[in-house]
């Protein structure tokens, strides 16, 4: 049997695992339980009432985050050369085409978010094999193909991030980090849930949303009470 670490006991005694807290009891104790040296994520995973196998019921989106994630988001724009400039002054990591897109053919995916425009998919496109399973390839439904090459880099890097449910029903997403503040993380999460209770399908029977958890990256997962997003 795994012995449990000094932290991990911690976080066992605080935490009641009977017990469906509210989004601010959550949200406070997420942090009081999280004893990493390092500024560990907050992430929020939902569980939603709907079969992802039926393509009526797929539910993906984006969400801006008021507060941000966080994170440092590293973004590569694949783009001609005039729209370089404005990706540039953005605050685009990696700026460029055809070198980008022979360095990712070599293996290269040492980015978070790639933005790139109509003109140049049928580059980008040769691309999928090696992005579409770690989830960077461009999307016009998540923005990140586009004309407002600057808009959408400005957009990545204050906290708007792309989502979708995978294949048991479940939404993953990083929502901010140990150091927020409590009211923070909150209002990030409601965010994030406000929007995915919008994009309900039509064709998703009973419970929408079955269950809500909130975890850092080092801590047991904190079940929310559906019902108590608001208190």
């Amino acid at each position: 049997m795994t012995k449990l670490t000094k932290n991990q006991k911690f976080a066992l005694e605080k935490l009641d695992k009977d017990k469906l807290y509210t989004l601010k009891e959550a949200s406070a104790l997420v942090k009081e339980i999280t004893k990493t040296k390092f500024d560990a994520s907050i992430d929020l995973d939902v569980r939603l009432g709907i079969d992802p196998r039926k393509s009526n019921q797929m539910v993906r989106g984006v969400v801006s985050l008021p507060h941000g994630t966080g994170k440092d988001t590293r973004v590569l724009v694949l783009c001609s050369p005039d729209k370089e400039a404005e990706a540039k002054e953005a605050g685009a990591d990696f700026v460029g085409l055809d070198d980008y897109v022979e360095k990712i053919k070599g293996g290269w995916t040492d980015m978070d978010v790639i933005i790139t425009m109509p003109s140049v998919m049928g580059k980008v496109g040769q691309l999928g094999r090696i992005l579409g399973p770690r989830g960077l390839m461009p999307n016009p439904k998540s923005g990140t193909v586009t004309m407002e090459i600057g808009k959408a880099v400005k957009e990545v890097k204050q906290g708007k991030i792309d989502f979708k449910v995978d294949k048991s029903g479940i939404i993953h997403a990083s929502i901010g980090k140990v150091s927020f503040e409590p009211q923070k993380i909150v209002e990030n999460a409601r965010e994030f849930i406000s929007i995915v209770n919008k994009l309900k399908p039509a064709a998703a029977k009973g419970t929408y949303i079955r269950s809500v958890f909130i975890s850092s990256t080092m801590s047991p997962g904190i079940k929310i009470d559906p019902k108590g997003l608001d208190d």
